[in-house]
């Protein structure tokens, strides 16, 4: 079986994740061209999971700073300002976590939603089959019917304003993770003067479902995981579903596929137990 080669790796992951002695990010058109080139990135690094983040491109290696005023945090107001400006596909996707999705990759994330061509009618089906809260439609209709609202105005609409904040995030996040709305700017409103404004992914990206109707979930999952290893260079079937969610027959399935095309490699860690998957390159 082949062997991972270790400095191989190290110098792969310094490139994909803009570590030292790679030079970091520092402008915002460097932070896009980095989400162009991964395909997709956290916007802060998640424990427990390995991909390249905004942060650790710009501020290195080190923790997220408590610190408001640290030189790292420049990121926020990258990501805010991005907003309108529909340079990338932003929100909560994978693992529920702020994710920065490349506008050519985000096609294959919509391929593998449960959208199907009507934001009219598609959440009603997922409604009645018990697959969407009370909540999530609520927040849904809100915005079909009024458009794009701050999260305090759509709170209002959504007739959630005493639900509990548990339950109010998480509708949120349920309809970022199957990109149904995203937040597309930020408003001074709330006790902090700042809160998201959303709207329906449909509207905000037009052009999204009908480039996503040509690409079917196998194709999807390749192309995903296809990129999730150029970054990633090496990792266990468990990682892989511990991001994407896909289930353990789908993961199985999609790594076979890039592993009988000569792109990945099944092989041996120096110095970790277990069975993992490589690049080909990163393998002697």
């Amino acid at each position: 079986m082949p062997l991972i080669d270790l400095k191989r790796l190290a110098a792969h992951r310094a490139r994909t994740f803009r570590l030292h002695p790679v030079k970091p990010i520092s402008t915002p058109s460097q932070a896009l061209k980095f989400v162009n080139e991964r395909g997709f990135v956290y916007f802060w690094p998640i424990n427990g999971i390995d991909l390249p983040s905004l942060w650790k491109a710009v501020a290195g290696d080190r923790p997220v700073a408590d610190e408001h005023d640290d030189p790292g945090h420049v990121t926020w107001g990258w990501k805010d300002n991005a907003l309108p400006k529909r340079i990338w596909y932003y929100a909560k996707v994978l693992r529920r976590k702020a994710t920065m999705i490349s506008l050519d990759v985000a096609p294959y994330f919509y391929a593998l939603s449960e959208n199907y061509g009507s934001p009219e009618e598609d959440y009603l089906i997922q409604y009645e089959d018990g697959r969407l809260t009370q909540a999530a439609k609520n927040i849904y209709e809100a915005l079909l019917k009024e458009g794009q609202l701050d999260s305090i105005s759509l709170r209002k609409a959504s007739r959630l304003t005493s639900a509990k904040e548990s339950e109010w995030n998480r509708a949120l996040e349920d309809l970022q993770k199957d990109f149904k709305i995203l937040p597309v700017g930020v408003a001074e409103a709330g006790a902090w003067k700042y809160a998201f404004i959303y709207q329906i992914t449909a509207r905000y990206y037009p052009d999204l479902p009908e480039k996503a109707r040509f690409i079917s979930e196998s194709q999807a999952r390749q192309k995903l995981l296809d990129l999730y290893f150029e970054s990633v260079g090496t990792a266990q079937v468990r990682d892989v579903n511990k991001l994407f969610g896909w289930g353990s027959e789908l993961c199985s399935r999609t790594i076979t596929k890039l592993v009988e095309s000569g792109r990945l490699k099944i092989a041996e860690h120096p110095k970790q137990k277990g069975e993992w998957l490589a690049l080909a390159e990163l393998c002697r």
